[in-house]
């Protein structure tokens, strides 16, 4: 008995910025960007909302669950772009759709977020239908739902980061299912960006803060005392990343999350029929493919039209395996993410 995935969807915005468009704002090509990250479009929102994006994508899977609006316990809404900080992402969702049972809540994970919802989700499944059943809010249905306008927080005159992302939305319902095998296992892993290799800061504004002269903005590399006292640091709200720091550690961090899941459900990586990485890089993929010595045949690659979406890409990509009918009943599926933090993860199912 366990946890299933039960519906699934994703949700685009209108507009299509291809690389050819990009060479207009920035110094760059269709033939740089393709031959370093495999992205030839990616999708931006002018008019779309997070939280039209976010309850797109929770209508599909919605839909092909099955469920009824009133059958959904719990809503987790992983972002971190979401239109306001309270009410959060996950209220403003859950008010849109009118999920008037749902227990609803963000949490913030980057490009991992997807791992990190559905383990979050089938754990509070599980814990409210096993031992715990009548000692805590019973939980049978959860909607996940990974959404983010990376647009709203890059430098678009940043060629090395803003080639990379586009905006989207993606969701599965997870249902607890007595015949279902489950959620076999997961791994989720927190390693100190002790160099920040991967950062945005944000803006405080003291134009009505009533207790006196601040030292100004506290930037997220002050917080993490990583600034000497008289030391300059500028203030950037924007996605700062070192790429090769960023390339090693996520080549790294996905292989050892997939070995971690496949060894603690005591599976061979050779028995996974598909494995639904973060849509970060297709190098990264095709690196942490090579290093597993698993063919890229059965990795989903979905980055070529929509580009980084961070905490929305997995479940993007795992839409997209499902829609092409890569994934059977009864299959073994490998959902593997990395992201800011530095946050990695993975999670392996029965389809």
């Amino acid at each position: 008995m366990g946890c299933k995935i039960i519906g699934w969807g994703k949700a685009l915005p209108e507009l299509v910025v291809t690389n050819d468009d990009l060479a207009k704002i920035v110094d760059t090509s269709d033939e740089w960007i393709v031959e370093r990250t495999g992205i030839h479009a990616r999708r931006i929102s002018v008019n779309e909302t997070t939280t039209d994006l976010a309850s797109a994508a929770a209508e599909a899977a919605l839909a092909k669950s099955g469920l009824a609006k009133e059958d959904i316990d719990l809503l987790i809404c992983m972002t971190i772009t979401p239109d306001a900080v309270v009410p959060s992402e996950a209220c403003l969702v859950k008010m849109r759709l009118g999920l008037q049972n749902a227990i609803a809540f963000d949490l913030n994970a980057a490009c991992s977020g997807c791992i990190y919802g559905l383990d979050v989700a089938s754990s509070m499944i599980e814990a409210s239908q096993g031992a715990g059943a009548g000692r805590r809010n019973p939980i049978k249905n959860a909607l996940v739902v990974g959404v983010d306008r990376l647009s709203r927080i890059t430098d678009w005159t940043d060629r090395a980061t803003c080639v990379l992302f586009g905006d989207g939305a993606g969701a599965a319902v997870v249902s607890w299912d007595e015949t279902a095998p489950g959620i076999l296992s997961s791994f989720l892993h927190n390693t100190d960006d002790t160099a920040l290799v991967l950062a945005c800061d944000t803006i405080f504004d003291e134009s009505t803060f009533p207790f006196g002269p601040t030292d100004g903005p506290v930037l997220v590399k002050e917080v993490a005392g990583l600034v000497e006292d008289g030391e300059e640091v500028a203030l950037h709200p924007f996605i700062e990343m070192q790429g090769q720091a960023v390339y090693k550690f996520a080549t790294s961090a996905m292989t050892e999350a997939a070995q971690m899941a496949c060894e603690r459900a005591g599976v061979s990586i050779d028995d996974v029929a598909c494995i639904v990485p973060h849509q970060a890089n297709e190098r990264i993929i095709r690196y942490a493919a090579k290093k597993m010595h698993v063919p890229m045949e059965r990795f989903q690659v979905s980055i070529g039209e929509v580009g980084n979406t961070s905490a929305s890409s997995v479940l993007m990509a795992l839409a997209d395996a499902y829609d092409s009918g890569r994934i059977n009943p009864g299959d073994k599926v490998l959902l593997a993410g990395f992201g800011g933090g530095l946050t990695y993860g993975s999670l392996l199912f029965v389809a």
